[in-house]
């Protein structure tokens, strides 16, 4: 089994670099993570320094409410944003791939009863529940909104997980796998998981686009782990009311999400139109 995946490696590698919609996405997803990781040591200015009265036109995109720099506002805005968001991710995907995997195995009662538990929480709009919870402490922490947006995503990866699992937990290679002895724990993740790459992976941007939507519309309602930090959310709160007069401290973050959204909504789509060649 091992084999077959590291021979189709090289194949799968190379079809990938051919698939348009997929480098595409690539390319713009690294674009916003460069300037964000970037950033901060490139920007014109600090990212407190007043440089000007509020609203005004100095420097390449204006000033803020405050009368600072939004191009420097921007450049250290987003570093925040994108590790939590990618930190949620990670989580969510995690405990959704163990919740959906181990159902599928296991099957039976087990699965039914965790599958039904997993509709509940399904049925409960992710962002309410997510702003309900911040909404109850007086300042909420970075790890506090990563758990709270990774909870709510691994709900909707355990479905898919599953969907997929169950494909694979029926075929010959696991049955050898078990009758040879290996424990439950090691046929499900190093047996069944690895045959399960390619949809995982389109899921996992999905899973990254809606983190970065979360993360920020949790900035833009003020509940951002750091209130006097550039953050991309928040800076589209701050200056939403003076859209008409200096539309760059709302359009400049908009533009980088939206980017961002952009670049991991064509990787998802590039692989799994490659997971589906790849099936034929």
């Amino acid at each position: 089994m091992s084999n077959a995946v590291s021979m189709s490696t090289p194949t799968l590698l190379g079809r990938s670099m051919r698939q348009r919609r997929l480098m595409i996405g690539l390319v713009l997803t690294v674009l916003v993570v460069l300037v964000a990781v970037v950033g901060p040591w490139v920007a014109p200015h600090g990212e407190h320094a007043i440089t000007g009265d509020p609203y005004s036109s100095t420097g390449a995109l204006g000033t803020d409410y405050l009368g600072q720099d939004v191009l420097s506002r921007v450049l250290y805005g987003g570093r925040s944003v994108l590790l939590i968001a990618l930190a949620a991710t990670v989580l969510g995907m995690v405990a959704g791939i163990i919740i959906g995997v181990v159902a599928a195995y296991v099957g039976g009662w087990f699965d039914e009863v965790v599958m039904r538990l997993n509709d509940v929480a399904l049925a409960f709009p992710q962002i309410l529940l997510t702003l309900l919870v911040l909404s109850t402490v007086d300042q909420p922490t970075w790890w506090m909104i990563v758990v709270l947006v990774g909870i709510g995503h691994a709900p909707r990866v355990a479905r898919v997980a599953r969907g997929v699992a169950l494909g694979v937990v029926r075929r010959d290679f696991v049955t050898s796998a078990e009758a040879l002895g290996e424990s439950r724990w090691r046929v499900m993740f190093a047996e069944i998981l690895p045959t399960m790459n390619a949809p995982l992976l389109a899921e996992a941007g999905l899973r990254l686009t809606y983190s970065i939507g979360m993360v920020a519309a949790i900035g833009f309602l003020g509940f951002a782990s750091d209130p006097g930090a550039a953050d991309w959310g928040q800076m589209i709160n701050e200056n939403r009311l003076a859209l008409l007069v200096q539309p760059w401290g709302v359009l400049a973050p908009v533009i980088m999400i939206g980017v961002f959204a952009i670049g991991t909504n064509l990787m998802a789509d590039g692989i799994t139109q490659l997971y589906a060649k790849e099936s034929q």
